[in-house]
């Protein structure tokens, strides 16, 4: 990130990303995530999570109490409390529902005027996002971007700072059929990890155990799959619904060695 930042400067480059990296290492794979890629190990057709998405719905509270400590970052533009909605003028004095940075649950209080600003987390699932701006919270670079028509930069709520797990390898025998599974938010916007499971087994079972390519098309279906057949109405999925708009990228990575079985 603080390369980035420098290059920013050197060589006039903007922008940022998520990162999701696996390494390898003395027979445990660790797996670290900032952002909304996602992760999986598929072992004996058993789901195992080896990532979580950081968006502001799940880093609310985090975003909230730094909002807390440094109300200058929000620009007096924002709130830094969340409510079920957006605030009407006409509503100050009545009792709203809210929740602050200590708060899971909801509680109830008095309307008032500095409530009417615009919250800092505002939407729910994919469309939430921080400052009406970014629907991820954590990343790389970015160090530009700032609020639409305004001069408040958003940087300082995104981190840099991946969540890593770690899966051991030899607590478990694994088969040829056993994969992690790495992945954007073009992936998982359209395909749960049951749906993704799917497609491994189907894909897999159709090549022989030591087929090398049989990994590399299963990656290549996910992404067929995801982003769906250019139709009149758009990319459309089997099922109709509207396909992947963001890009994707995929990659299958055995877990066992080759070898025939039964």
């Amino acid at each position: 990130d603080d390369q980035i930042e420098r290059e920013r400067a050197s060589q006039h480059l903007a922008g940022g990303c998520c990162a999701l990296a696996a390494i390898y290492l003395m027979g445990k794979f660790y797996v670290a995530n900032a952002g909304d890629s996602r992760a999986i190990i598929i072992r004996n057709g058993e789901i195992i999570p080896m990532s979580r998405e950081f968006t502001p719905e799940t880093e609310r509270q985090r975003l909230q109490f730094l909002a807390l400590l440094r109300p200058e970052l929000l620009g007096k533009e924002f709130t830094h409390l969340e409510f079920p909605r957006r605030i009407q003028p006409k509503e100050l004095g009545k009792k709203m529902l809210y929740r602050d940075q200590n708060m899971n649950g909801w509680a109830y209080k008095k309307i008032e005027e500095d409530d009417l600003k615009f919250p800092l987390i505002f939407g729910e699932g994919k469309k939430a996002r921080m400052m009406a701006t970014i629907g991820v919270t954590r990343g790389l670079g970015d160090h530009d971007l700032k609020v639409f028509s305004s001069n408040i930069h958003i940087k300082p709520f995104l981190s840099c700072f991946p969540e890593v797990r770690v899966y051991d390898l030899t607590q478990y025998e694994h088969c040829p059929d056993d994969v992690l599974v790495l992945g954007t938010d073009g992936l998982w916007d359209v395909t749960d990890d049951k749906e993704v499971a799917g497609v491994v087994m189907e894909v897999l079972t159709s090549y022989e155990p030591n087929d090398p390519c049989r990994y590399t098309m299963v990656a290549q279906e996910l992404v067929v799959r995801s982003r769906g057949v250019l139709k009149e109405r758009g990319w459309r999925l089997a099922n109709d619904k509207l396909g992947s708009g963001d890009d994707i990228s995929v990659f299958v990575i055995p877990l066992g060695g080759p070898g025939n079985y039964t």
